[in-house]
């Protein structure tokens, strides 16, 4: 299947793309991913350096009439989601990513593509490559655990950059100029329980919810896509007095909408049980028919299981879930359209005496991001849960005056005849935190259109790929002179 995606055309990203994808690369576990990049850099006769934290950097110098312009950092990051539908047999740690051409879009067959940010990363290495295109003095900074936590551009130290400029190939729409993110901060709730044995006269049954969209925590957060975990929640909510559960497993990373949860529960009322399980999916099946035409919502027998909540540890759980904010909390009242500040109840794991609650915060304006953070936490601590926060990260605030962005809009204009969008995005972009530690560099991002990153329905449009590396080889011709 590879070979159809390495006849497309521009041919030296397609390549990288695909030798990129051959290798597991999940964020926390790079170490494979830095070692090819390093092997890449020193086959091409680069200087190659890798940081403390495993950011590769790879040097490479101006060609010929372009050595006095300013300096550009090229950045994506190494990292990508490992997400794969339950009936995906695939193995993330050993496997590459299996592609697949469909029309206009290139796929991956059951799992996560890697495009975000696998395409920026195979861009900069086309350009570093190559022997025929103009540019300044080139940075290529590719950092690690962009996906959960920012650690790679927090671990980057003042110093092993000279750039002047920092072009981040990171956006999603290949019209959108980004000039902004938001910030962000984990929070994660805990709590133990005291098992009570189940007895002898019940009946167990696991209750699944599928099939729903998923995507994006940041940039999809508007959509009203449905959240597993919120939609689990509202149904044992309903049976709570006809069912006792004994084990949840839903969601998996926080910057993904979960699309699927798993309930064990057991009931002694088999009659009500089933009619108030039959009415509530069917009424949240009704509600979402438009948005998630792919939803499932089953309940089938299954093993019986030893132990489960009590009904006060059940109540408060349910009361929690049901109480913690979802979705959009505040649009920003300065910028149209754009999210300011939401939550994404990520992941909800309770088993073996143990309840564990992972949420994603997200806000462009740090007062914001706290005040949404303490309204989460007040709920938890109200019922008597242990909150810890962590992974935060800085907003990327915007800056109208910003000479590579007139350099990219001029530039936009010039070759598709229309104005591009300029935008602050909801999601985390890298730039506000390296900008902590070179406060001078004129940072831009931008990128080719990329759906549905984070789930497995994620694919690149080729057309756009070939749309946006037109318009990368057109920005290094006109980056400025240095001062």
């Amino acid at each position: 299947m590879n070979n159809e995606i390495r006849n497309l055309e521009p041919k030296a990203i397609w390549n990288n793309f695909a030798d990129l994808n051959a290798v597991p690369r999940a964020s926390k576990k790079e170490e494979r991913v830095i070692q090819f990049m390093v092997n890449f850099g020193k086959k091409l006769g680069l200087t190659t350096k890798v940081d403390k934290v495993g950011n590769v950097i790879i040097t490479k110098p101006a060609t010929a009439g372009m050595e006095n312009k300013k300096t550009v950092v090229l950045q994506s990051h190494l990292d990508m989601v490992h997400q794969k539908n339950n009936e995906t047999n695939f193995d993330f740690s050993k496997q590459g990513i299996q592609m697949i051409v469909d029309g206009d879009w290139v796929k991956a067959k059951g799992t996560t593509l890697g495009a975000d940010n696998g395409l920026g990363v195979a861009t900069i290495m086309s350009i570093l490559q190559s022997t025929d295109i103009q540019h300044p003095a080139l940075e290529a900074l590719f950092t690690i655990d962009e996906e959960t936590g920012m650690t790679g551009a927090m671990g980057l130290e003042g110093g092993w950059l000279n750039g002047e400029i920092l072009l981040n190939l990171d956006t999603e729409d290949d019209d959108e100029i980004g000039v902004g993110c938001a910030g962000g901060i984990d929070i994660t709730a805990s709590k133990s329980y005291k098992p009570v044995r189940t007895s002898d006269n019940v009946t167990a049954f696991k209750i699944t919810v599928n099939g729903l969209q998923g995507g994006h925590s940041g940039m999809d957060i508007h959509k009203g896509f449905g959240n597993a975990n919120k939609l689990m929640n509202r149904i044992l909510f309903d049976l709570k007095k006809v069912m006792s559960i004994s084990e949840i497993d839903g969601g998996g990373l926080r910057n993904a909408i979960p699309r699927e949860s798993n309930a064990t529960v057991v009931t002694n009322n088999l009659d009500d049980f089933t009619a108030q399980f039959n009415a509530i999916s069917k009424a949240i099946i009704a509600e979402y028919k438009s948005i998630e035409k792919d939803i499932e919502i089953t309940c089938n027998g299954c093993d019986k299981p030893v132990n489960a909540l009590s009904k006060q540890d059940q109540n408060t759980l349910l009361k929690v879930i049901y109480a913690i904010h979802n979705g959009v909390f505040r649009m920003s009242p300065d910028i149209k359209d754009l999210v300011e500040t939401s939550n994404n109840v990520a992941r909800v794991l309770v088993k073996d005496g143990q309840i564990k609650i992972l949420c994603l915060t997200r806000s462009s304006v740090d007062s914001g991001k706290d005040n949404l953070v303490n309204t989460i936490s007040s709920v938890f601590e109200l019922a008597h849960y242990s909150v810890r926060t962590s992974g935060t990260y800085p907003g990327w605030k915007p800056n109208p005056d910003s000479n590579i962005l007139k350099v990219l809009e001029k530039t936009y204009q010039d070759l598709f005849n229309e104005k591009p969008h300029i935008m602050a995005c909801h999601a985390g972009l890298e730039c506000g935190i390296l900008g902590q530690n070179y406060p001078k560099m004129d940072m831009i991002s931008f990128g080719p259109t990329i759906k549905g990153a984070h789930s497995p329905d994620e694919r690149a449009s080729i057309s756009s790929t070939q749309k946006f590396w037109k318009y990368v080889l057109e920005i290094l011709k006109e980056i400025p002179e240095k001062a």
